[in-house]
């Protein structure tokens, strides 16, 4: 069983979308027959059995053995990974294009950024486990907590001239074996659930700083044009 799959074709997307798919694929992440998960789910038996089938033809589950009680057959199934990832190119024509505005102020342009890193890092796994290859990535997760807005752009800008440093240090425009890489830094205020309902998501203007002014946010500075450049937030 993989950590995570990716999910690549729009058909076993719907297939994993679907409720009582979705349980099925939880509760497979012990193995079990039709019977077993019917037990499990309080579901008819006919009825796992069919959305059994359903997430084997799209390879979201697995035959694991198949145990013989006399004349019976009984097909023991494993879902493939512990974790799905639905990729946008499921949604190939409408997922988000950060070339189309780049703006390192906008949230949705974070998104698109997000979404293209799930659509390129998941192509490479699909094909490093076709190739049985690893993939060579690299990640950093940090939490920071900004005393004030001021703070957070000083950050930002001191972050953008490390990672341009960094970056014009080692990038090779002309080495002829080299091979492209691609670096994402993203700052985003950590979510905190409501307390009028479970699961709800707080506005970012109800995080503990409460909202800030436009002014205070400041424009990260273009490496090429130099710190002028920069325009305040206008949301």
């Amino acid at each position: 069983m993989l950590d995570v799959a990716v999910i690549e074709e729009p058909a076993a997307a719907e297939a994993s979308l679907d409720p009582i798919r979705s349980r099925i694929l939880a509760a497979l992440a012990e193995p079990g027959s039709a019977a077993m998960l019917a037990g499990r789910l309080g579901l008819p038996r006919q009825k796992v059995n069919y959305h059994l089938k359903e997430l084997e033809r799209h390879g979201l589950v697995e035959l694991v053995e198949e145990r013989r009680k006399g004349n019976v057959a009984e097909r023991v199934y494993g879902a493939t990974a512990a974790s799905y990832v639905i990729s946008p190119v499921t949604m190939a024509a409408v997922s988000p294009d950060p070339d189309r505005a780049p703006d390192r102020l906008s949230a949705r342009w974070l998104l698109a950024l997000g979404s293209r890193l799930i659509q390129e890092v998941g192509t490479l796994l699909t094909g490093s486990a076709r190739a049985g290859k690893p993939v060579a990535t690299f990640a950093v997760d940090a939490q920071v907590r900004f005393a004030s807005a001021a703070d957070r752009a000083a950050f930002a800008e001191e972050l953008t001239q490390a990672v341009t440093t960094l970056v014009s240090r080692y990038h090779d425009e002309h080495a002829a074996r080299g091979r492209d890489h691609r670096l994402v830094v993203g700052l985003h205020p950590i979510p905190t659930a409501r307390p009028d309902g479970p699961g709800s998501q707080d506005s970012p203007e109800a995080t503990p700083h409460g909202p800030q002014p436009a002014a205070e946010t400041t424009q990260l500075p273009d490496p090429e044009a130099g710190p002028e450049a920069g325009q305040e937030d206008p949301r």
